[in-house]
């Protein structure tokens, strides 16, 4: 229900694929809600992933979209409520169906490095204005697919910043308390999605323990029972708890520990990095955290990234496939990854994971630069989308 016959409806909504895409939209509300000088309301869009991530957000009601006439749902919400302009991030498909229905829309792309020829007809092209995000390195395959943008503006990384004032610089310590991050999970196309926690989880545990770390919590949408599963009282570390954390919390969380150990999504590494908090990437969960784990290794110098032994996939053939489209890739890594926790349930791979992360613990340690790839791209993206959001926004509020 509208509580300002006066204010503007705006659409969100970011792609069912992991909680980068939510942790995005939610640094990018903040934004537009300091900066605004008109009332705005806000409708969401799928997001069914992300909706917990943007519980603390005031979004007045949420949509779930049909499996089949997409375009015919989105036009019609769009003048039910009266919408005039939206922002996506990372929904390319949905994009340009706001487009469609006359909605200007801001798509943010957080990926630009991803992209080659295979993905060109996935990408809204045509948005009102296309949001890439600075990346430390652009490969040749996608410069030709982002040269075709209408309206191409690049912004700085589009992170959140926690409640209370950013730390100073920190100082090598030992690690005490420890916050792992496993992003979504639940990604579209992914058969048993349990089978990546059911692997790592134990590794990064037991890991922890062996290393001396007192207090753990496990962030991440894993149900109640198997997050409980995961948790071996009798080689885990003294204190461990699990749950959900919206926006805020999480990046509260990631202020207050000694070390994030994390699926390394790109939006989870540059909101570490602004906060210098010593960070382990863990074993890719898709192609995507391929570039992301290389690149935050590159930008700090020290190699904390954690890789899948070889008989589960190589990240080069994952990385060969992508001239195909993304989705080739992916079936590599899905297939590996289930494939492994299939095999005597997966413990040979955990072991293995385990020492790894016991390595790179002890690395961790020594001082370094955690803070190098944030600082690469720039941390003021979300007030960069904002605007441009603002911009599109007509003079006069469109009846419903």
């Amino acid at each position: 229900m509208r509580t300002d016959p006066n204010a503007r409806t705006v659409v969100v909504s970011g792609v069912e694929f992991g909680w980068g895409s939510s942790g995005k939209l939610g640094a990018v509300l903040s934004a537009v809600r300091e900066r605004s000088t008109v009332p705005l309301r806000f409708v969401g869009l799928a997001s069914g992933l992300g909706r917990p991530v943007l519980a603390e957000h005031a979004i007045d009601r949420w949509y779930d979209l049909p499996e089949t006439d997409v375009p015919g749902a989105v036009d019609a919400i769009a003048r039910s409520e009266g919408v005039v302009a939206a922002v996506v991030v990372l929904d390319g498909a949905l994009a340009t169906t706001l487009e469609a229905a006359g909605v200007p829309t801001v798509f943010v792309d957080s990926l630009p490095f991803m992209w080659s020829e295979g993905d060109r007809a996935a990408l809204p092209l045509d948005a009102t204005v296309y949001c890439a995000q600075k990346c430390v390195e652009l490969p040749p395959e996608c410069r030709d697919v982002l040269a075709s943008v209408r309206n191409l503006r690049w912004v700085e990384a589009v992170v959140g910043a926690p409640s209370a004032a950013e730390p100073a610089a920190r100082t090598t310590r030992p690690h005490r308390t420890a916050l792992v991050s496993l992003g979504g999970l639940r990604a579209p196309r992914l058969g048993d999605w349990t089978a990546y926690p059911r692997i790592v989880v134990p590794a990064v545990l037991e890991a922890l323990a062996a290393h001396g770390v007192h207090e753990v919590h496990v962030a991440g949408n894993l149900p109640a029972d198997l997050a409980g599963a995961l948790v071996d009282a009798s080689i885990a570390p003294p204190r461990v708890t699990t749950g959900a954390l919206a926006h805020g919390e999480f990046l509260d969380r990631v202020a207050g520990c000694d070390i994030l150990l994390a699926s390394p999504g790109l939006t989870t590494l540059l909101e570490a990095g602004r906060l210098g908090v010593p960070t382990i990437c863990l074993p890719p969960q898709n192609l995507s955290q391929i570039f992301n784990g290389r690149f935050h290794s590159d930008a700090i110098g020290t190699e904390t990234r954690i890789a899948w032994p070889k008989a589960v996939f190589t990240e080069d053939e994952a990385l060969s496939l992508r001239n195909r489209g993304e989705d080739h890739a992916l079936e590599l890594i899905y297939a590996g990854i289930a494939a492994a926790a299939a095999d005597a349930g997966g413990r040979a791979t955990t072991i293995a994971l385990r020492d790894d992360i016991l390595t790179a613990l002890r690395g961790a340690a020594e001082d370094t630069d955690w803070g190098a790839l944030t600082a690469a791209v720039g941390v003021d993206g979300a007030a960069q989308v904002a605007d441009a959001l603002l911009a599109i926004l007509p003079g006069e509020p469109r009846p419903a």
